[in-house]
């Protein structure tokens, strides 16, 4: 007897045929998952391999080398966690790296998120001419941290720069800013806050989404404008403010191209923009010590790390979603 007349037998009744029929439409069901799911994975097939062999592939190798004494000129020798005491122990010029980008994640980020979110709230209540100014806002953005960016910003903070001659007409002669000590990392700093251009228009389009309701009842109560902003308009934003504030801090500690043209790759003057990422490249690329640069990139990811994980954890702290009940 075949199968499918052991079937027909067994569902002869009409309890037992509903059973079957049943049966029959969940393993179809199954079927027709089993091809989407195997469809899926067929066009996701490229990303994978990509992340495999571009990303995960490189990080595990990286790791290895961490660990390792490596000059890219004779195979790597193990020498366990050598590199990251020798880091913290052992290299004054990476620990002045690392305090000199903290200082430029702690206080440029701050900045960059407070001008973004103030030209996104004067744009947010101006109609006319609304699209030009945010188009001419935005595009620093599109630019990027370009190296025709670098070279440009190199040029107007020279000695014989427009920046300093015109500080000069007022009586101020300080001598140009790229080889000031004192101004050269408020000068980076200037340089990130400049383009915030993406992050105001997130900003910008989190402002849409606060109900109007929402201020009309707080002018209503007697709020002001200042009341208003902070009891309506940073509560309802802390969802994207907390979005911009993990995208710019991971940004801020990637910051290489500007360090690099602007100081010619010295870091430069007295180490004032050898940021971590430069201080990474000459040690790996410059005096030939992969091994040693890995630990340092690994470094700074533990960091950007347990950054993260220090936002997420404290976020309900201040963050408050829509229709969340505290």
């Amino acid at each position: 007897m075949s199968t499918t007349e052991t079937r027909r037998v067994v569902t002869a009744d009409g309890g037992s045929q509903k059973g079957g029929v049943r049966w029959e439409r969940s393993a179809a069901h199954r079927k027709r998952t089993l091809r989407e799911t195997a469809a899926g994975y067929t066009f996701l097939l490229p990303w994978i391999i990509g992340f495999l062999g571009l990303t995960l592939g490189p990080m595990a190798y990286s790791l290895y080398l961490s660990f390792t004494d490596y000059n890219l000129f004779s195979a790597p020798e193990w020498v366990g966690f050598e590199n990251y005491i020798r880091l913290f122990t052992d290299d004054p010029v990476f620990i002045q790296s690392a305090q000199i980008t903290l200082v430029y994640v702690l206080v440029g980020t701050p900045i960059k998120l407070a001008a973004a979110l103030a030209i996104a709230l004067l744009l947010n209540y101006r109609d006319r001419g609304a699209g030009f100014f945010r188009s001419a806002f935005y595009a620093p953005s599109l630019i990027g941290a370009s190296v025709s960016v670098a070279i440009v910003w190199r040029a107007m903070f020279s000695t014989d720069g427009p920046v300093d001659s015109t500080l000069q007409v007022f009586g101020i002669n300080w001598g140009g800013w790229i080889g000031n000590v004192n101004l050269v990392l408020p000068m980076m700093i200037l340089l990130a806050v400049w383009q915030f251009g993406s992050t105001m228009v997130i900003f910008l389009a989190g402002l849409k989404q606060v109900p109007k309701e929402l201020y009309e009842a707080a002018e209503v109560d007697g709020a002001g404008a200042l009341r208003r902003f902070r009891a309506v308009t940073i509560p309802m934003l802390s969802p994207v403010i907390f979005f911009n504030l993990l995208l710019e801090l991971v940004a801020a500690f990637q910051v290489f191209a500007s360090a690099y043209i602007i100081s010619n790759g010295t870091g430069g003057p007295a180490g004032m923009t050898n940021f971590i990422t430069l201080y990474l490249y000459k040690r790996g690329f410059t005096d030939t010590q992969m091994g040693y640069a890995s630990a340092i990139g690994w470094i700074v990811m533990i960091a950007v790390a347990v950054i993260a994980v220090i936002l997420f954890r404290t976020q309900k702290n201040w963050v408050h979603y829509t229709g969340e009940d505290r």
